[in-house]
């Protein structure tokens, strides 16, 4: 079994990812090809694909939003996914488990029961019913999320409506629509619409998620983020016990051993970059694929690094790689993009990753690029 090394993974992590060479593929190969693109604020995936396609303008995503190429939904661990509507009607129905869980975690079972306690009353609903009521208030259209939540508390009065309206989301497949998935003011999560996605796409999810379903999923996965384990594919979709998937996959796979002796699978017929390509200076955005791409991240960011990155309240922030690696993070306020890079970094590599930053300036509406007072290496 091949041996592969932190640097050879890194490697081919940032050649899939396209963050090795920018690429002239169109956004919607690129989105199909990462699978999803982590969409917590409309804007990230913006700058996301800014730095992985050659001349790529905010436009040419709106479009594919606006003609319903591309959809944002709650999708992978949960958490809001920018697909292609193919890939989001295939992939949906694999993934509801996970999603059904989190509708029946902690979170939804402790305010619903607390709005039962203080109110004397349950809502009456089980998991199917709310769905059903859900959908029959939207009627096919599209309602703001605030809407959906006012109309089922009005039907269920002591019951918070957007844990109702956060239920109904995750059990049944909504989209946003275009204003609300777009580029657009940052953190504005208060005005999302929601509409059923098969009203929406004119056609349904798939009926169920299959045995086929799951080792496509794999496939889909190594190819944006091979070599990896069973581990990584579980903690970047949500979903448990694909060992035994992988196991039926025989030769479409390869084995190789990880830095630390693990087992990690690749397609079988997957190149793997030279270990010493040179990686280019990037800027990712908040949430980037690359970071939450697997278990072990080790590939992409140092171990006592993740916290500056991952500072908990589920927050990623934007960051900043050199030698293709994570040394900082950025930021947007009031036209000034900060970097703040975590040690010195050596003269040429501060050069680079200014031009970079200036690069990206014009996209984000910036004017200013300003660093941090840790001083460069020679």
């Amino acid at each position: 079994m091949t041996a592969l090394s932190l640097r050879a993974l890194n490697r081919a992590l940032l050649d899939r990812q396209f963050l090795l060479a920018r690429t002239d593929r169109t956004p919607l190969d690129v989105i199909g090809r990462l699978a999803a693109l982590q969409a917590q604020e409309p804007n990230w995936p913006y700058v996301g694909l800014w730095s992985r396609i050659h001349d790529f303008t905010r436009a040419e995503l709106t479009a594919l939003v606006e003609d319903r190429k591309v959809v944002r939904s709650a999708l992978l661990r949960s958490t809001q996914h920018l697909t292609t509507a193919d890939d989001f009607l295939r992939m949906r129905p694999l993934l509801q488990p996970v999603l059904d869980r989190t509708a029946g975690s902690s979170y939804f079972t402790r305010n619903r029961a607390a709005r039962d306690s203080a109110s004397g009353h349950g809502t009456g609903l089980d998991a199917a019913s709310l769905v059903a009521e859900g959908l029959a208030l939207l009627g096919g259209r599209t309602l703001p999320r605030r809407e959906l939540a006012r109309r089922l508390a009005e039907r269920h009065p002591g019951h918070d409506g957007r844990i109702l309206a956060g239920e109904v989301e995750l059990r049944t497949p909504l989209v946003h629509d275009p204003a609300t998935a777009s580029w657009g003011s940052w953190g504005n999560r208060s005005a999302i619409s929601v509409t059923p996605a098969a009203a929406w796409l004119g056609r349904p999810a798939a009926a169920t998620g299959d045995g086929e379903a799951a080792r496509e999923l794999i496939r889909r996965y190594l190819a944006a983020f091979g070599p990896a384990g069973v581990k990584d594919v579980q903690a970047w979709s949500g979903l448990t016990r694909l060992g035994e998937v992988v196991a039926t996959m025989g030769a479409e796979l390869r084995r190789y051993a990880g830095p630390g002796g693990a087992e990690l699978f690749d397609l079988a017929d997957a190149e793997l970059p030279d270990p010493e390509t040179p990686a280019p200076a990037r800027l990712l955005p908040a949430f980037d694929n690359v970071l939450l791409g697997h278990a072990d991240r080790t590939r992409i960011i140092d171990d006592e690094d993740r916290p500056r990155v991952m500072p908990g309240s589920a927050r990623v922030l934007p960051t900043f790689l050199v030698d293709g690696r994570v040394h900082g993070t950025w930021s947007l306020d009031a036209g000034t993009l900060r970097l703040a890079p975590f040690r010195p970094l050596r003269a040429t590599d501060r050069t680079a990753l200014e031009q970079e930053a200036h690069r990206l300036l014009p996209f984000v509406g910036g004017t200013t690029v300003a660093h941090d007072d840790r001083p460069a290496t020679t």
